[in-house]
């Protein structure tokens, strides 16, 4: 509560902030919640003991108290502490009781927030549209594309959902249950946008996992490019650029290239960026949601891995072209079963090309599985992918000019 009462004192300064030299360091002073936030009872649309809806208080938003809801949930009980995980939602998402249940079967405490003030109860609007209700304690709702950096920073929307990713971090932090040096983060779609941005701010957390969303949105052929290439606070502020490179837990980069939203290119210039050991995922078809990204079994075992022995389950070490050759080379202590050419001819924004995959050549040499295949013509974009019981890892992305 203490870190809260000094926060509430220092939001008042925050409206002088637009356009200020100091936006960056006002943004990073969010790493500074580290007390664990007061945690209060909460009925959830599908009530039960574990994991139980809660609320924690957050920052104060324009005067009044704000609180943050969420589902909290532990694993069987080991006799030993646990890992934990802070899950943070996409656009159109809530608190998802299922996805705390997924990682606690995993062995891991979880907590799912909801960080537009929505509890994952629906309620009908004036339109007699189903939308989730939203609490008494409610602070902002997210306005577009970083649609309220004419506000006070305090006020705006990325504000008070970073901060409450922070604090769900502290809250985990604080159980008896759980290993406080073996916490991490997974955020999808907007949630994954959250995730790149703490990740340069939160130092603590032991892990991370950003699906779909990442840095340089503002160079994204598509909205996000339209809505704020032009925008200071996002680019002076909110872009998750400014410090990927200070972000040295390890990470998986999680998503596929038919996504519309998030481009290969600012994908891969954001894991490049981080400063952490990171693995790269991207499985074609897989879709954009919720769904696709608990329903798959990378990010299970990334964290595992990472909690368990500190390291990757496969590093991409290299890759390229020599002569009309693609290859890649890989380092994994699990038996590689297959390697895949996925490649598109076409041009313009990677999520509305076609792309084809090809099963293609894949040896051990020594340590090290080298991946190749003749390049076919007119390629314009190629990554090879490996797979090792059901888990895809990737090289890095490469586009090229067609002849």
């Amino acid at each position: 509560m203490k870190t809260l009462r000094i926060f509430s004192t220092f939001l008042f300064s925050c409206a002088f902030l637009k356009g200020s030299p100091d936006l960056l360091q006002k943004i990073e002073q969010l790493g500074s919640l580290t007390d664990a936030p007061q945690v209060h009872s909460a009925k959830g649309s599908k009530s039960s003991d574990n994991p139980r809806a809660i609320f924690f208080d957050a920052l104060p938003w324009k005067g009044k108290s704000t609180r943050s809801y969420g589902w909290l949930g532990m694993p069987k009980s080991t006799g030993s502490k646990v890992p934990a995980v802070v899950l943070v939602h996409g656009g159109g998402g809530s608190a998802f009781k299922e996805w705390v249940v997924r990682w606690n079967e995993q062995g891991f405490a979880a907590i799912s927030i909801a960080v537009e003030g929505q509890t994952d109860s629906k309620v009908d609007n004036d339109e007699g549209k189903k939308v989730w209700h939203r609490h008494p304690w409610a602070g902002p709702q997210r306005v577009g594309i970083f649609g309220d950096s004419d506000q006070a920073l305090a006020d705006q929307w990325m504000y008070h959902a970073v901060s409450q990713t922070i604090l769900a971090h502290s809250l985990l932090r604080s159980l008896p249950e759980v290993d406080s040096s073996k916490v991490g983060l997974m955020g999808v779609s907007w949630g994954g946008i959250i995730t790149s941005i703490v990740m340069g701010i939160d130092s603590r957390f032991s892990f991370a996992i950003p699906v779909y969303g990442c840095g340089y949105l503002n160079e994204a052929d598509n909205h996000y490019k339209g809505a704020l290439a032009s925008n200071p606070v996002y680019l002076n502020g909110w872009e998750a650029g400014q410090r990927l490179d200070r972000a040295k837990m390890p990470a998986l980069w999680f998503s596929w290239p038919g996504d519309k939203h998030f481009p290969m290119e600012i994908l891969k210039k954001s894991y490049l960026q981080q400063a952490g050991p990171n693995l790269v995922s991207l499985v074609p078809n897989m879709g954009h949601g919720h769904r696709p990204a608990w329903t798959r079994p990378e990010s299970y075992a990334f964290a595992r891995e990472i909690v368990t022995t500190g390291k990757l389950w496969c590093e991409r070490l290299s890759s390229g072209v020599i002569g009309k050759q693609a290859y890649a080379r890989f380092s994994s202590d699990r038996p590689l079963k297959e390697a895949t050419l996925v490649h598109s001819t076409e041009k313009g924004v990677t999520g509305k090309r076609k792309w084809i995959q090809t099963p293609i050549r894949l040896v051990k040499q020594g340590t090290i599985w080298r991946a190749d295949w003749p390049l076919p013509a007119g390629t314009t974009g190629w990554f090879i992918n490996v797979e090792a019981d059901g888990l895809i890892a990737s090289s890095d992305y490469h586009e090229r000019e067609s002849p």
